[in-house]
Formats: C-alpha cells, sequence, structure tokens
C-alpha cells in the first residue's frame, strides 16, 4: 500500500468511538499498530483491561471501519491489554493527574441537567419512573447517566437488564450501559442480593464517588434514583449537587400526596429547585377504552398546588402515568416501557415528560452570534 493508503487506514480508525468513553480509539492510545500487507491490514488493538466487556463491539467496529477502504480486501484484527503505565496515561487525559477528582456536575462549564427523583414514602413507582425517563431520554438521541442512589434498595440494573459491571481504568471507573443509558449503583459492587448495612458517612461517600470516580462523559441529563423520605442521601445530594433539581414523585391517592409535599419541602432548607411533580399510577386504561382510577384522582395535581406555595415559585404537574401492568413487567424484563411499547398510554406519557425534561443547561436563545449579512 501507499503511503496514502496508509493515511486513510488510520482516518478509518479514527471514526471507530469506544463506547465506554465516547472517543476515537486512536485519541485514546487504544491502536498499537497497524501493519499494511498488500491489500491485508492487520491491526493491534489494546483494551484497557482484560475480559473488557467492549471487545467484540470494537473488534467489529474496527473490522467495518478498515475493510470499507479502498483497496483494503481482508482486515486481521487481534487484541492485547493496556499496560498499567497506559492506562495510567488514559485517565489522565481523561480526567487530569489530580489525586483527588473533582464532581465534573459542579463545573461551572458543565451543561449537564441534573435531576434527582424523588418521593415522600416507597411504592410510588420512583425507580420506574426514573428508568423509564432515561430509557426515553436516551432514545431521542441524549447522552443519559442514571445514579442509583437508593443505597440501601437499589433496583436500577435489574429494572435495566443490566447484570454488567463497571470496568476500572487506573482508579477511573467506565460505567456499565443499556438502552443507550450509563448507570451505576453499589449492586455493581456487592454479590447477590446481599444487603448493605452502613451509616451516613458510608453514605455520603458513596454517592460522592459516584460522582467523581465514574468516568461519565459529556452527559445531557444526569438522572439519581433517590431513597424515599429526606434522610441522609437526600441531604448529601443536596450538599454534592446544589444545582439539581428534584423531580416529586406521587401518585394520585391524596394519603400520598401529603407524604410527597414532605419531599419538596426540603428545597425550602437546601434551596434546591423544584423541576415539577410526576404523579405515577394514574387512572388505568382498560381495554373498552374506559378507565378506572384505581389510587383515586388529583393527587399529582395537589402536590404541585401546595409546592407552588410553599416555595413561593410555580411548580407544575409534568404529566401523569396511567397505571399499567407493562410498566411493572417492563421493569422486571429489563425493558422499560417507554421503549418497548412507547405508544401505548403510559409509553406516551414518559414520553411526553421526557420531552419537557429534554433540554440542556445552555442555550443560544438571545445570543448574538456576531453574525451579518453579506452584501
Amino acid at each position: 500500500m501507499s503511503e496514502v493508503q496508509q493515511d486513510a487506514v488510520q482516518a478509518a480508525l479514527a471514526t471507530v468511538i469506544d463506547p465506554e468513553i465516547g472517543r476515537p480509539v486512536t485519541e485514546l492510545g487504544m491502536i498499537d499498530s497497524v501493519d499494511i500487507d498488500g491489500a491485508t491490514v492487520r491491526v493491534h488493538l489494546l483494551l484497557t483491561i482484560a475480559g473488557c466487556p467492549m471487545r467484540s463491539t470494537l473488534v467489529d467496529g474496527v473490522e467495518k471501519a478498515v475493510g470499507a477502504v479502498e483497496g483494503v480486501n481482508s482486515v486481521e484484527v487481534t487484541t492485547g491489554v493496556m499496560t498499567d503505565e497506559q492506562r495510567r496515561r488514559l485517565r489522565q487525559g481523561l480526567r487530569g493527574d489530580a489525586d483527588e477528582l473533582p464532581n465534573p456536575f459542579n463545573d461551572p462549564t458543565s451543561r449537564t441537567r441534573v435531576y434527582a427523583v424523588a418521593s415522600g414514602k416507597g411504592g410510588v413507582g420512583k425507580s420506574s419512573v426514573t428508568v423509564n425517563l432515561a430509557a426515553a431520554l436516551a432514545a431521542r438521541g441524549l447522552s443519559v447517566g442514571i445514579v442509583d442512589a437508593d443505597i440501601y434498595g437499589h433496583s436500577v440494573p435489574h429494572m435495566l437488564g443490566s447484570d454488567d459491571r463497571p470496568t476500572p481504568v487506573d482508579d477511573m471507573i467506565m460505567p456499565p450501559q443499556a438502552h443507550g443509558v450509563k448507570m451505576i449503583s453499589i449492586a455493581h459492587f456487592t454479590e447477590g442480593n446481599a444487603p448493605v448495612v452502613w451509616r451516613g458517612p458510608m453514605l455520603h461517600r458513596a454517592i460522592s464517588q459516584f460522582l467523581t470516580d465514574v468516568f461519565w462523559g459529556d452527559l445531557d441529563v444526569l438522572l439519581l434514583d433517590l431513597p424515599p423520605g429526606t434522610g441522609d442521601i437526600a441531604i448529601s445530594v443536596a450538599q454534592l449537587l446544589p444545582q439539581a433539581e428534584l423531580l416529586i414523585v406521587t401518585t394520585p391517592q391524596a394519603a400520598a400526596a401529603e407524604v410527597a409535599e414532605r419531599a419538596g419541602s426540603i428545597t425550602q432548607q437546601t434551596r434546591q429547585k423544584i423541576a415539577g411533580v410526576i404523579e405515577n399510577m394514574a387512572a388505568m386504561v382498560l381495554p373498552d377504552g374506559t378507565t378506572m382510577e384505581v389510587f383515586g384522582s388529583g393527587g399529582g395535581q395537589i402536590v404541585a398546588d401546595r409546592l407552588s406555595v410553599i416555595t413561593g415559585t410555580p411548580v407544575k404537574l409534568l404529566g401523569s402515568i396511567p397505571l399499567d401492568p407493562k410498566v411493572r413487567l417492563g421493569g422486571d424484563d429489563g425493558t422499560p416501557i417507554a421503549i418497548s411499547d412507547p405508544s401505548s398510554p403510559a409509553g406516551a406519557a414518559f414520553g411526553a415528560i421526557a420531552d419537557t425534561l429534554a433540554r440542556r443547561q445552555d442555550s443560544l436563545a438571545g445570543v448574538s452570534l456576531g453574525l451579518n449579512p453579506k452584501r
């Protein structure tokens, strides 16, 4: 092959994106060597760790990209593993070499919208709301992550159908992905269904490490699935992510609405904003088109109205998710209804709320770009 064809191979490799990091493999130092022998190209690819879960994806990407180069008849890809020094350089290139990693979401230049999904009590479907909103946002082309902040009652990996483990790169953690959503959970660090028996300081440290030690990349939206109530983790999230906006989840039941109001009232002390209220388990749509209000009606609007008075700012009811057995089935099977059946009443409701949330922190609205029409 000529030098021009060599350049073409390198250009093709630069189009292969590492799915965990979101950057070209050439930029990450993952291409160890390229050997061109006539119409055959041999590529030696370095994986971050032995048993890398993305191995087949990366190999297939290299084969497809290089195979499309003019004059190439065959592509042979072999794999190796980065040395400790190579992993250290990769980590430094991505996160810098500071001993204490900063919280990237508190960076003034961060464009990530952070939503903490909260409820006053358990059993209102907060985790179902979190994973369905995340899946719906990812399906709309956004880069989305979930922090499973419910340390004692973690369920996000199961509800997203993932049993993958995080990938360590030096002192950095690459989060698993499912349905286009990055996630981190204490479930990734426990064996089986072992309980987590921790107190306040350890809970705070766990949430802090989920934010700082995990390489999230450039997220559009980060969702945190909080435990119910206003305990240690809710306070820690307010301290670690003061810009996080609360999504309050309730059911239509009046008693549940009263408890949900307390979860939103925490903003009076934490000075956080409330993005809105989501009413889950609203009227069930029956096969004949009629509805049945299993848990009553109006709870979501009641919470929104009360929080508007308490906070002194308008709080909107973002939407009502109808009670649907498919939501539960999707959580059990690991395929959220927001993507498995987006046209269903529940799927469409999740989609409508996702559309409301699908906007970035910054906007070009009203900003002059300094452009003048050419005469």
